[in-house]
């Protein structure tokens, strides 16, 4: 399998959204970000919204023009959806399909929808990928201090013959062209976010605190020490992975702990995990999930709202509420929790 490409400033020309109107379909972490970043770039931009949306006031106080999502797709020559993957399926075909002009460059900053062909689209346009690699309070951020956020990038359908050339500009809009931009494809992205959302960053992340959490509580020791070692450090050690890597994390920590992180994490992550991570990778890949994880969102969301009831009443969320007071960053951290 060939290297994949990275691209960079040099290799993306700006220029060609010139003369062109963005519409950003959504105006929520994503959104907001991409369509401050492309105005102070230089480009024309217009916000889609549905008719009564709470993000309305909050996009035209900053200076950015909104319209009804039928009609901001309409005037637009390219068209990102950023909005909640189950709902993009039915506003697709009610609001931007009909209003799609040959030429046109239809853009997504996931794989979901498309790769599992809910939504269907016509010969005549592009369909490319910009995936930012960040929350988008951190693209926002990385943007205004001169810098960027990673991203990939993809094609899966190049009617113009221009499609990658144009994904790439939009990218240097955002400013991840500053940081490197990764060329994968919809199937890649869509299956690999997937399987890390699910198998580690938030499902088994979480999974593996909650469990060493219950271990030392149900051993009899003080559930806000269990809180300390289990949960709350967490963020130390991934802090030190994401700047200098897992050798960098080691030479950081003590050599007891280096020694108990050999010897102990093969007992964890078994040979038993991996073949429920391969389980795991084969149900996205076929679509299992996507289809269970639409069935429920049309069925009034019972087994999802279930799910969310029991993991908020977990014995975690209590003690962590009360740790987290006696740090000064607490309002800060729930200020960015809700927006």
């Amino acid at each position: 399998m060939a290297e994949a490409r990275m691209f960079y400033q040099e290799d993306c020309n700006i220029s060609l959204l010139d003369g062109k109107k963005i519409c950003i379909i959504g105006y929520g972490s994503q959104g907001h970000a991409h369509a401050l970043n492309l105005k102070e770039s230089g480009c024309d931009v217009v916000i889609g919204l549905y008719e009564g949306s709470k993000s309305k006031a909050k996009a035209e106080a900053q200076g950015l023009t909104v319209l009804p999502t039928a009609e901001a797709v309409k005037q637009s020559d390219i068209i990102m959806i950023l909005i909640n993957d189950e709902k993009q399926a039915d506003m697709y075909k009610t609001d931007v399909a009909p209003n799609l002009k040959a030429g046109d460059m239809l853009m997504i900053d996931h794989g979901f929808n498309i790769n599992y062909k809910l939504n269907v689209q016509p010969a005549d346009v592009d369909v490319t990928m910009i995936a930012p690699k960040a929350p988008g309070h951190t693209v926002r951020s990385e943007y205004q201090e001169g810098k960027g956020t990673p991203a990939l990038v993809a094609v899966e359908q190049d009617a113009t013959g221009k499609a990658l050339e144009m994904a790439l500009a939009y990218g240097a809009g955002i400013g991840a062209a500053r940081a490197g931009i990764l060329e994968t494809t919809f199937k890649t992205e869509t299956e690999t976010d997937l399987f890390g959302e699910q198998a580690v960053l938030c499902g088994g992340v979480s999974a593996l605190m909650q469990a060493g959490f219950e271990t030392l509580v149900e051993a009899g020791y003080d559930p806000r020490n269990a809180y300390f070692e289990c949960v709350h450090e967490m963020k130390l050690i991934v802090d030190l992975i994401y700047q200098s890597g897992f050798a960098g994390m080691r030479y950081s920590i003590s050599n007891t702990a280096e020694f108990g992180d050999y010897v102990t994490g093969p007992k964890i992550v078994t040979e038993e995990t991996k073949k429920s991570m391969k389980k795991i990778l084969s149900d996205i890949q076929d679509g299992t999930f996507a289809s269970e994880f639409i069935q429920d969102m049309k069925n009034g969301q019972i087994h999802f709202q279930a799910m969310r009831a029991k993991a908020a009443a977990h014995p975690t969320e209590e003690v962590g509420a009360e740790i987290r007071k006696l740090y000064s960053w607490n309002d800060d951290s729930s200020k960015l929790i809700n927006n």
